[in-house]
């Protein structure tokens, strides 16, 4: 840098390049600097995850796509900016960076293979020797690949059916029957039935779009009658729907909870509250043989007789909260010996209320009460994917004496605090629900909490946020329906719209009532997957309990 005495013996010139020079390092400066900041955030956004996932609970935990959002405007945020640093000119006279850049992240793999490709060759403009012009041979090539995406396309099926006749006999005219159609006369097929099916249920994509989309490829379709189309649909697909439902509530251990659906009241104008009452199984924890599922019970109500006539023939243990239905209104036949069903309380309800009186007053008894549902969901962190047996063996040396020292615990400090306080209701419903809370310690097919149908729940939440309610009691049975199909193949890791062609194709065809069990998703699972074989269960046979989650006796 020039000193100031040495300024006045520039020229003009000389000192116009200086402050253009001076300009273009601040410009650059500048840069830096806004990097470094959007580089923060984004760090500041994975801490405040971190948090989140070991305070929150997990009704408030940031789920893996709301955190990407946040993470996403910041990465493009960046993205641009370097693109705009490697567009500019840099200063000839500016100092090379000491740091050099830590390459992007462009995702550069290997494409997989089963995708169609597209080979396009591009020759030098000449093919002779720079050298001595003799002819050129191939000695290797350079290959890239870019992904490209071919947008969905409609196409028109013209379903030709000649006609014979004889030319001696008049009468005597051949030709093949008409193939059935999924909607007697309409002219949809199975695969746009299916497509639509996936967009309004799937991809949260209601009607009115639907429709404004088929517009724009120059085809009017009027949500009437698509409306139409799914009624019908929904009728063809409604055995294995009941299928689903039977064969859940024929499993000896389930899942079940609720929650609000709005629904709109026929010439009122208004919405009026739904309940979807879900029902899950999902054996994969330890290793069961039953494939995964989910049905969803459509009622205008939330009364507890709803949950006593769903579960009427169900024996076994449900995984519920706290909520009256699952023990009032199954209150007659959990006083039975012979009854065969039993409550399995949820944790994570429990362990709420101390995240919320942590959350309002930094208690440090709410603060040891999470900390001790940490040691605990550490070791069914550690077991999972492994059979029952280990599973309770794990359990009964390391859980249930955690358990029985934190009943314990709970006990001590109830009289010591206020008995209005939140604390204290949080303490209450545990000790007041115990025996249902350690039921997990009994049988190792069983979880600490039924955050299983809670994951199952949210997807029809999102429905709700684009399409806002349902259009009636019967469109939301409907909803229910076709819900519990698609999340049920989610679960099963089958693709819905290749199931829901397929099954449309084989009903359409006259695929009788008594096959029933051959249309279910898991029928369509493949051959060579194993019920454990699915990411988050995949632990080893015997787990090794690490002793950091162990406290010190």
């Amino acid at each position: 840098m020039m000193q100031p005495s040495e300024l006045s013996d520039i020229s003009r010139e000389e000192l116009i390049a200086l402050l253009v020079d001076a300009s273009r390092q601040r410009d650059d400066y500048k840069g830096k600097l806004v990097r470094s900041h959007l580089e923060r955030d984004k760090l500041l956004a994975i801490i405040a995850k971190l948090q989140r996932h070991q305070f929150g609970r997990r009704s408030e935990r940031l789920s893996a796509d709301q955190l990407q959002l946040a993470l996403d405007d910041l990465a493009q945020t960046l993205a641009a900016i370097e693109a705009k640093d490697e567009a500019e000119p840099s200063s000839q006279d500016a100092k090379p960076d000491p740091k050099p850049k830590a390459p992007r992240n462009n995702n550069r793999g290997a494409l997989p293979e089963h995708l169609p490709r597209e080979h396009r060759f591009i020759e030098p403009e000449e093919k002779v020797c720079p050298c001595c012009n003799g002819a050129l041979h191939v000695i290797g090539e350079d290959v890239t690949e870019q992904l490209d995406r071919v947008p969905a396309t409609l196409k028109v099926v013209a379903i030709h059916r000649p006609k014979y006749g004889c030319r001696a006999c008049e009468g005597a005219v051949v030709q093949a029957p008409a193939p059935e159609r999924p909607i007697p006369g309409g002219m949809p097929t199975e695969g746009l039935l299916a497509s639509i099916l996936i967009d309004k249920y799937a991809d949260n994509l209601p009607l009115y779009r639907q429709a404004k989309r088929f517009e724009r490829d120059g085809i009017k379709l009027d949500r009437q009658t698509l409306c139409g189309w799914i009624g019908k649909v929904c009728f063809l697909l409604g055995p294995i729907y009941d299928y689903i439902l039977g064969d859940i509530l024929g499993s000896p251990v389930i899942f079940a909870d609720e929650t609000t659906v709005p629904v709109l009241e026929p010439g009122l104008g208004r919405t009026k509250t739904g309940f979807f009452w879900a029902y899950a199984r999902d054996e994969r924890p330890w290793r069961g043989d039953r494939p995964a599922a989910v049905a969803y019970i459509y009622e205008d109500n939330r009364r507890h007789e709803n949950a006593a006539r769903h579960l009427a023939r169900f024996c076994g243990t449900v995984h519920c909260d706290g909520y009256g239905a699952y023990d009032k209104g199954l209150k007659k036949r959990l006083g039975e010996a012979a009854s065969g069903i039993q409550v399995s309380g949820c944790n994570v309800h429990a362990r709420r209320g101390f995240y919320e009186a942590h959350k309002r007053t930094g208690s440090p008894i709410a603060e040891e009460a999470l900390r001790r549902y940490a040691q605990l969901y550490a070791i069914e962190a550690r077991i999972r994917g492994c059979p029952a047996d280990v599973r309770l063996d794990v359990r009964q040396e390391h859980a249930r004496p955690l358990m029985d020292a934190f009943h314990v615990w709970l006990k001590e400090q109830l009289d010591r605090i206020s008995g209005g306080s939140d604390l204290a209701s949080a303490i209450r419903y545990c000790l007041a629900r115990w025996t249902d809370l350690c039921r997990f310690l009994t049988d190792g097919r069983l979880e600490m909490d039924q955050s299983t149908v809670e994951r199952t729940i949210r997807p029809q939440k999102l429905t709700v946020k684009n399409a806002l309610f349902a259009g009636s009691d019967g469109g939301a049975e409907h909803w229910a329906m076709i819900a519990s199909i698609i999340e049920t193949c989610k679960m099963c890791g089958v693709e819905p719209f290749a199931y829901l062609k397929d099954v449309l194709t084989r009903i359409t065809n006259g695929h009788t009532i008594a096959r029933i069990a051959e249309l279910a998703p898991w029928s369509y699972m493949a051959a060579t997957v194993d019920p454990a074989d699915n990411p988050g269960h995949n632990a080893p046979s015997t787990p090794d309990i690490l002793p950091g989650i162990i406290p010190v006796a």
